[in-house]
């Protein structure tokens, strides 16, 4: 029976760690600043917001939320990230996704001040990241790579499977599995035989918005499974891209959905925000 990752325990105590850095940062008069911009009124996007300012709070980052209308024209929201760029006690902005679809989401995302890209999805920060120099670090991959660290999970020399090649999930990821030493593989829509290549992973990571596409028998005996998906099913309930109950019998750690990667992703946001304030202040 695999150990369960506990991602929420983790997160809580990183959270903690955090207060204690903001505490510090504040004594030198540096108050670490979000700025989180809304469109529209997606319901899931409303939760998560919600969820990022009350995480804020916990910590002492001061959170500031900017609500634009679903009709918002492009140049609109552009114009308010820019100020906010110019904004000194702003020290990272984030825009929830998705955005409406009159809205090039890439035109926006560059519009970010890289040192303020607290999301780690500008194009400066993951260029940066994929040679392996410091930059804000894409937080969901950030928090999976956090997660592996604190199991004592070794990963040099493993092999790790991303199923999945989103550009805020499974590239990263892949890329700082392999500033890690790993091997890996990334699959996607098209890999054929997807079971036979999962089966090799001693670490598999699956990131694909599928509910329970990963099977038991999908699972090397004894590997490590992160479970990035957060799958809405009929009803009501969450699950994750891998079948939990078939996969906790094979694998050796697994996390969980809800609870694992998750909150792991609000803990990182909110690391980046404190080294984007601590970046800013030494500039």
């Amino acid at each position: 029976m695999a150990k369960i990752i506990d991602g929420k325990a983790l997160a809580s105590k990183i959270r903690q760690e955090l207060k204690t850095e903001v505490d510090k940062l504040k004594t030198n008069g540096i108050k670490p600043g979000l700025a989180v911009i809304l469109v529209g009124n997606n319901p899931a996007s409303k939760v998560y917001v919600n969820a990022k300012g009350k995480a804020c709070e916990e910590v002492g980052i001061n959170s500031l939320q900017h609500n634009l209308p679903e009709n918002v024209e492009q140049k609109e929201l552009i114009s308010l990230i820019q100020r906010l760029n110019n904004t000194p006690d702003v020290h990272g902005i984030l825009v929830q996704l998705p955005l409406p679809a009159h809205i090039d989401e890439e035109n926006v995302l560059e519009a970010i001040s890289p040192y303020k890209d607290v999301d780690g999805f500008h194009p400066f920060n993951i260029g940066r990241l994929a040679i392996g120099k410091p930059a804000l670090q894409p937080c969901t991959p950030f928090g999976i790579m956090k997660l592996l660290e604190s199991e004592g999970l070794e990963i040099s020399g493993k092999h790790a499977v991303v199923v999945g090649r989103s550009n805020i999930v499974g590239k990263p990821a892949a890329i700082m599995l392999l500033e890690r030493h790993a091997t890996v593989t990334i699959c996607h829509s098209r890999t054929k035989n997807l079971s036979d290549v999962t089966r090799q992973a001693d670490i598999l990571i699956a990131a694909v918005g599928r509910p329970k596409m990963v099977k038991g028998d999908w699972i090397k005996k004894g590997a490590i499974v992160i479970d990035v998906g957060v799958n809405r099913l009929e009803n009501g309930s969450l699950a994750g891209d891998v079948d939990f109950e078939e996969a906790k019998q094979i694998a050796s750690a697994i996390t969980p959905v809800p609870g694992g990667v998750g909150p792991m992703t609000i803990a990182m946001l909110l690391n980046n925000t404190i080294e984007a304030a601590k970046r800013q202040s030494s500039r």
